[in-house]
């Protein structure tokens, strides 16, 4: 019997409940091709695969690849890639499957040391968005990352993550999930978000300006702005010219929304050779 293992922050989901929810949030169409990244015992992916047109399920665990396998080994829509999903150039390993390409949802429950950085890969950044953006990505995350993302300006969990994930997608809570539904249960409760990929309304005219700028702002939350993009702007200016935009000058960084962010940065002029060192 293969077990969770701590180096993999491997939480096994056992609930029927969150289970349907994903499920659901997911709205699997006959033809969709699905990527799930970290499959487990495959509970998850026993749902899908009879829902979908092929699911392509990263793995990094060699054993949970054995069981998976056997289980499942003999599903002409299923194939499954052994490696860390962070590292794994999943397009390249998929150019001998053509029906296993261009996958167009992602559904999974990733660890939570590395929720971040996933995220990132499957929607980009804002200076480099994922140019074939997927048409839905439903996680099941911990709940504390869960309310950054989904997080309104001027409440105490709207971050520098919000900003930059809300720049790129709409975020949607679709439930949380106690503790108690995993094995073993992790120390903190999990929600199941879905993240919707869009079109950007009004872009930055300088990406690479907007997330340096985010950066800096939210680099001491308890600090005005003012103070903290005082390295690539003067404190004189700045307040300037958030007068011109309407907004107040003691304002702190959680208190400006996504469209605030992009007029701001469309609007400021820096020192470039400070931008890029940050």
């Amino acid at each position: 019997m293969v077990q969770p293992r701590k180096q993999f922050a491997q939480h096994w989901l056992k609930s029927e409940k969150a289970l349907d929810a994903i499920v659901k949030a997911a709205d699997c169409q006959e033809d969709d091709r699905i990527l799930e990244i970290g499959p487990g015992t495959g509970i998850l992916t026993k749902r899908l695969l009879p829902l979908v047109n092929s699911l392509v399920a990263v793995e990094i665990d060699r054993d949970l690849c054995k069981l998976l396998v056997k289980q499942l080994g003999e599903r002409e829509n299923f194939l499954l890639l052994q490696g860390d999903f962070l590292t794994l150039d999943v397009e390249s390993q998929l150019a001998a499957f053509p029906k296993f390409q261009q996958q167009n949802k992602v559904v999974a429950n990733i660890p939570y040391n590395i929720t971040g950085p996933i995220i990132e890969k499957l929607l980009g950044t804002i200076a480099k968005p994922n140019p074939k953006p997927y048409d839905s990505i439903v996680l099941l995350i911990q709940k504390e990352v869960a309310q950054r993302l989904y997080a309104n300006p001027c409440s105490r969990a709207f971050g520098a993550l919000s900003v930059r994930v809300q720049y790129l997608a709409d975020c949607e809570l679709i439930c949380t999930v106690p503790a108690g539904a995993f094995y073993p249960p992790p120390k903190v409760d999990s929600a199941v978000v879905r993240l919707s990929p869009k079109q950007i309304e009004i872009p930055a005219n300088d990406p690479k300006k907007l997330e340096t700028l985010v950066k800096l702002g939210f680099g001491a939350k308890r600090k005005m702005l003012r103070n903290n993009l005082q390295s690539v702007i003067e404190r004189d200016l700045l307040t300037e010219l958030l007068a011109k935009l309407e907004i107040n000058p003691q304002v702190r960084a959680e208190d400006l929304s996504v469209a605030q962010w992009v007029s701001l940065a469309n609007e400021v002029k820096v020192d470039r050779e400070k931008v890029r060192e940050n």
